[in-house]
């Protein structure tokens, strides 16, 4: 079975989620499906992890709180992700913290749901690798608008039209499902969020003006966009492929040998998030990639 791309979503639009889409086998997986349409499985959160709270009895499982320019994820780790578990217990708050875990829902009565995610890895970070999840988190979302907005101005949305668009089959899918259950979605609360979490990483006294939706749609690439040429995806693909090992390959070493071979380092970097995008790779651990 194919690994579950870890989705990069604020903790606001997680948080909006109250759709799940429950896998029919035993080993078929879960989804939440937020209102822009991620369909997550598994998510990348990088932020500040600002409280741990131990809520047994015997100590096996632990429920944290980590922020966002947005909102706060809610981490619930226990006693079947031990080393995890023993390593989010030894982290001093506050700390900036990159996870990588399951999406779980909680539905207590019908009709309502609370969403947390179970971490799968989990590593201190610092402030620059927190700045750059920020603006990766915001060019996600924007493509999720835009495919929404895109969906929305079919006669009949459907994931066969809008793949065609060329978005990837996960958020077509998602999208679709988002737009069966969530109704008259504001999409402009979302460009608010990205402009909010933008407006994050500089000071207050230079605050962006407000973005309207159509400023913000046309002045903004788009993340579909192809930046990195098939010739360069490709080279890195294959040094990927040459550097694997059971484990993985590092990501360091992976940058060090597209230097070697001529592509600078910010080249490379977007390269591996494209391969990531498309679902050719993955990132099992932090810093750590594998072929899909």
């Amino acid at each position: 079975m194919r690994r579950e791309i870890a989705w990069r979503v604020f903790a606001d639009e997680y948080n909006d989620a109250t759709l799940e889409v429950k896998g029919g086998g035993e080993k078929e997986p879960s989804y939440v499906i937020t209102p822009l349409g991620a369909k997550i499985n598994r998510v990348f959160i990088v932020g500040v992890l600002t409280d741990i709270e131990n809520i047994s009895e015997e100590g096996e499982m632990l429920r944290a709180h980590v922020s966002d320019p947005t909102g706060v994820f809610t981490i619930y780790s226990g006693k079947y992700q031990p080393d995890v578990t023993k390593k989010l217990s030894e982290i001093d708050t506050p700390a900036f913290v990159a996870i990588t875990g399951k999406s779980r829902a909680f539905e207590p009565e019908k009709g309502v749901i609370y969403v947390s995610v179970r971490p799968e890895n989990v590593c201190e970070v610092d402030e620059k690798t927190r700045n750059f999840h920020i603006l990766e988190t915001c060019k996600h979302t924007l493509e999720r608008i835009e495919a929404m907005q895109e969906a929305l101005k079919l006669s009949q949305p459907n994931v066969y039209d809008l793949q065609k668009l060329g978005y990837p089959k996960e958020l077509c899918e998602g999208i679709i499902n988002a737009i069966k259950h969530y109704r008259n979605i504001d999409l402009q609360r979302y460009i608010d969020l990205i402009s909010e979490a933008l407006n994050y990483l500089i000071p207050l006294e230079e605050e962006l003006p407000v973005i309207e939706k159509t400023e913000m749609i046309e002045e903004t690439p788009t993340v579909n966009e192809k930046t990195v040429p098939d010739e360069i995806e490709n080279m890195v693909l294959e040094i990927i492929k040459d550097l694997e090992s059971e484990n993985g390959a590092p990501w360091d070493m992976i940058i060090e040998k597209c230097n070697e071979a001529g592509i600078d380092k910010d080249l490379a970097e977007e390269a591996l998030v494209s391969l990531m995008d498309k679902g050719i790779v993955f990132e099992p651990s932090l810093g750590v990639i594998k072929i899909t």
